[in-house]
């Protein structure tokens, strides 16, 4: 530790050999001292001073240099010296050492419970935000970063966040609750990327948290619930629709079969074959609705992972070379080595793949011509201008009138229902590409004109973002 300043010490030697020099001065002057030992008394008393001002400063500086350490919460409250202690300010160090490692062990407890208090916050399952008093995020949850899409540790990307707080339903409950100094719920539902329906919490916090934050908001994604009870009511609906049909030919064939073919070998060898293609149907319909309701449930939640679209379309090519073969249909592929979607899921790319082929030969020329492409992309006409991956497939059918296009998505929407029928579509398969699309953040394009064939392009993003493709 560097010598106190001379200064210092100079000032207070003064005060503490100012009263002993004075009165050796006044016996010398009245001759009551010797010249010679009054000086020497004197200069003793001088020197005398000096030494305990210069110990004493030297005590005092190493208390405020304690204290410095102290409030730095810098390990041991009185640092080591050579300088010895005086008595007074020895017990005062020890008083203060004492207090200083009580509320050094007092901060460590704190510190614990905070990084505690973190960690259960960090782990919660609902979405949490933290704002300031300026409603700017400060910290927001491991779920509510999923939700949002954003990576890392840090709060969620402005631009999805400030959508949330603008919510007229959300931002009147902020409001109520800083005028009120009360929790405040509101029911919100945001449009984009994909629909989802939330329960909000808004919690004020008194006083504010150790961040500044002065607004606790915990969200509750209620989407998965109402997408069961939209299934429900939908499967109930379309599966007693669709399934009328093929069930009530089925019992017609049965009757009939047990009645006026009971002995006609020949009918009954074709009343069982069309019995067979009206339970297989049956099954396709109940298989797509079921997959179709999956997709739903989970299409606020964007997938993890990646896909390589290339070797996916691969696949699905092979596995439907029967299908080409048997309308002979020609399949011509061009697919990029290395075309990867992130975040994808490959199960769900391979079944939109699949769809897309199957509705090419079933609807195409039979006897035509299948184009299927995968290519990487940073941009396009109607694409998103960032990189991503673009999948098309392109057949030479009748094509499509352009009034019907919008519609094609649409559950059970068919341009040509017999025709659909009688080529084994359930007309669920380009409801589920849609949802598959729509839960990747991709885009699906439909472009087609009578007697040209139609074309679908599917755009998927491969990057970390997720936000919606503009």
């Amino acid at each position: 530790m560097a010598p106190p300043p001379l200064g210092r010490v100079i000032a207070a030697a003064g005060l503490i050999g100012a009263v002993p020099a004075l009165v050796l001065l006044l016996l010398l002057a009245e001759g009551e001292l010797a010249p010679g030992p009054g000086a020497l008394a004197l200069l003793a008393c001088l020197l005398a001073a000096l030494a305990v001002a210069q110990l004493w400063i030297g005590n005092l500086a190493r208390l405020a240099e304690a204290l410095r350490r102290a409030a730095a919460a810098d390990g041991r409250l009185v640092p080591p010296d050579n300088t010895p202690l005086l008595p007074a300010v020895a017990e005062i160090a020890e008083g203060v050492d004492r207090l200083a490692r009580r509320l050094a062990d007092q901060g460590e407890l704190v510190g614990r419970l905070r990084r505690a208090d973190e960690a259960i916050v960090e782990r919660l399952p609902d979405p949490l935000l933290v704002l300031s008093p300026e409603r700017r995020p400060l910290r927001a949850n491991a779920a509510a970063r999923a939700l949002f899409g954003a990576a890392g540790g840090g709060p969620p990307r402005d631009g999805d966040v400030a959508a949330l707080l603008r919510h007229p339903m959300l931002a009147a409950a902020v409001d109520r609750a800083l005028a009120e100094r009360q929790p405040q719920t509101a029911d919100l539902v945001l449009p984009v990327p994909v629909v989802r329906e939330i329960a909000a919490q808004v919690i004020p916090m008194e006083p504010e948290l150790a961040d500044g934050g002065r607004i606790v908001i915990v969200l509750s994604d209620r989407s998965r619930e109402r997408a069961v009870e939209r299934m429900r009511a939908d499967f109930v609906a379309n599966a007693s629709h669709e399934l009328r049909t093929p069930l009530a030919s089925l019992i017609g064939f049965i009757e009939t079969l047990r009645g006026p073919a009971e002995d006609d070998p020949a009918a009954r060898q074709r009343f069982l074959g069309i019995m067979a293609e009206q339970s297989e149907r049956m099954r396709r319909l109940i298989d797509d609705l079921l997959g179709l309701s999956r997709i739903e449930l989970t299409e606020h939640q964007p997938p993890t992972g990646q896909a390589d679209v290339a070797g996916i379309a691969r696949a699905e090519a092979d596995a439907l070379e029967p299908l080409f073969r048997a309308r002979g249909v020609t399949l011509s592929a061009e697919l990029e080595p290395g075309a990867m979607a992130t975040p994808a899921d490959g199960e769900q790319v391979a079944q939109v793949l699949r769809n897309l082929l199957e509705n090419a030969v079933r609807h195409g020329r039979e006897g035509g011509a299948v184009r299927l492409s995968v290519a990487r992309c940073t941009g396009g006409p109607r694409l998103p201008a960032r990189p991503g991956v673009l999948l098309t497939v392109l057949d030479d059918g009748p094509g499509i009138p352009a009034e019907h296009i919008p519609r094609l998505t649409e559950r059970f929407y068919r341009i040509d229902r017999g025709r659909s029928r009688s080529a084994g579509g359930t007309g669920l398969g380009l409801a589920i590409v849609k949802h598959i699309v729509n839960r990747h953040r991709g885009l699906l394009l439909i472009e087609s004109e009578p007697a040209m064939g139609a074309c679908f392009k599917v755009w998927l993003p491969s990057g970390a973002s997720s936000a919606t493709p503009g």
